[in-house]
């Protein structure tokens, strides 16, 4: 048993000096700094139907240095991101896949900035659902990093074995939570739809654009998860 795991153990690390040094790790950097951009956003929403805008003016700022750093994560990952010919995907899918994860942080970006610029409030009637909604798609965006963070095994065994199926399950996951996202869009854009005619137009028309950006979080963590299928089907 002792002599197996040792030949296990030589395969595995002969296969990761022949793949070089592993970019995994900063990619997951990059989807977690991505996540806790998108994770602020309730509080934005929170601070702002408070009228507390030196609060909104804070978070925003925290968002903004969030997403510098994202962007500068992502340009260090296609700096260094091995050439090797020995890597078990595409390089370009790997660029891909960080392209995806960073449109989270910059979404939350113009979300925040959006409150910022316009002191937008959410309307009362509608507010518990909408803070729902945020959280559900704060929550497609955690489960996107949940599934990046299996990438580790799965790059060291060649996106093989039973970390596939792990990985697999949790991309259905993501999948559902989208779908969960999409409909619950649906309603409240129903429920904006309802009392337009009591608010200014100007204000109803960033009002749906904004609850378009936010399902828009968990259309790009749902993408994550298209990303990582591409590179198990290779």
């Amino acid at each position: 048993m002792s002599a197996l795991l040792f030949r296990g153990n030589m395969v595995k690390n002969i296969i990761s000096e022949m793949l070089g040094k592993s970019p995994v790790h900063p990619i997951q950097r990059h989807i977690e700094t991505a996540c806790e951009c998108a994770s602020l956003l309730p509080a934005v929403f929170e601070a702002a139907n408070l009228n507390d805008w030196d609060k909104v003016d804070s978070i925003n700022a925290e968002i903004r240095r969030l997403e510098n750093e994202a962007d500068s994560q992502k340009l260090k990952i296609r700096s260094n991101l091995p050439k090797s010919l020995f890597m078990p995907v595409p390089r370009q899918d790997l660029l891909e896949l960080v392209l995806v994860q960073d449109k989270i942080a910059n979404l939350a970006k113009s979300i925040s900035g959006m409150i910022k610029q316009r002191k937008i409030q959410i309307p009362t009637e509608m507010y518990q659902d909408f803070i729902g909604f945020v959280e559900l798609c704060i929550d497609a965006a955690r489960s996107a990093k949940k599934s990046v963070h299996e990438l580790d095994e799965l790059y060291e065994t060649g996106f093989r074995g039973a970390e596939v199926k792990l990985v697999q399950d949790l991309i259905d996951r993501l999948d559902k939570i989208e779908t969960k996202t999409d409909a619950k869009q649906d309603l409240l854009q129903q429920a904006l739809f309802k009392i337009e005619k009591e608010l200014p137009p100007i204000d109803v028309m960033f009002l749906y654009k904004l609850i378009d950006k936010v399902g828009s979080v968990a259309d790009m963590s749902e993408r994550v998860g298209r990303r990582l299928e591409l590179l198990l089907a290779k």
